[in-house]
């Protein structure tokens, strides 16, 4: 059991809640399903995590986090579209990993719809990642800033309502489908 107060328990008490959302769904997440699933003290998680909203807000936070880092590492070189779409694949579920950063996702989506602080923080994060696919638009020679920024947008969503679909409905859209999509409206969103 980790101490208390060491940034270890609070990293062990974000990964069960993760567990948590993942196997069990939201609603699920409870300081004491937590402590349980984390094999610690309900005060341990109270130190952390006053409220059931901190708790989620860090879950989200972790998954956003591991992504960032994963699209970051993504290499750029002289093939923007290219690069765009192995950036794109990061936010797919294509694996075990992203199948599970989408269920929180999308799980966290629908808590933001009715938690203002929630939403606060969902948008905070699609604005990031549409301003970074915004720059990749603009990387890549699109010189309408607009169109840039609705290019941006409208990958946004396909790859959001891909992982949605694919984590909601109990039927996983194969791998090579997933991409054949990305690669069809990057390459129309590059050609117009």
């Amino acid at each position: 059991m980790a101490e208390k107060s060491t940034p270890a328990a609070a990293a062990s008490i974000i990964d069960a809640t993760l567990r948590v959302v993942t196997d069990r769904g939201l609603d699920r997440v409870t300081v004491r399903e937590v402590a349980a699933e984390a094999s610690v003290a309900i005060g341990t998680v109270q130190h952390w995590f006053r409220t059931k909203d901190d708790l989620i807000v860090a879950a989200f936070t972790a998954v956003v986090t591991g992504i960032r880092e994963r699209v970051d590492a993504v290499e750029l070189g002289d093939d923007v579209r290219g690069d765009l779409i192995g950036a794109l694949t990061q936010l797919l579920p294509l694996d075990d990993r992203r199948r599970d950063e989408a269920r929180v996702q999308l799980a966290f989506a629908a808590r933001a719809a009715v938690s203002p602080t929630l939403a606060n923080l969902q948008r905070e994060v699609l604005g990031e990642v549409r301003a970074s696919l915004t720059q990749a638009f603009v990387r890549a020679g699109v010189t309408d800033r607009r169109r840039c920024t609705d290019a941006a947008a409208a990958v946004l969503a396909l790859v959001d309502g891909l992982a949605m679909h694919a984590v909601s409905s109990g039927e996983r859209p194969r791998d090579v489908d997933q991409l054949r999509m990305v690669t069809l409206v990057v390459d129309g969103l590059l050609a117009g």
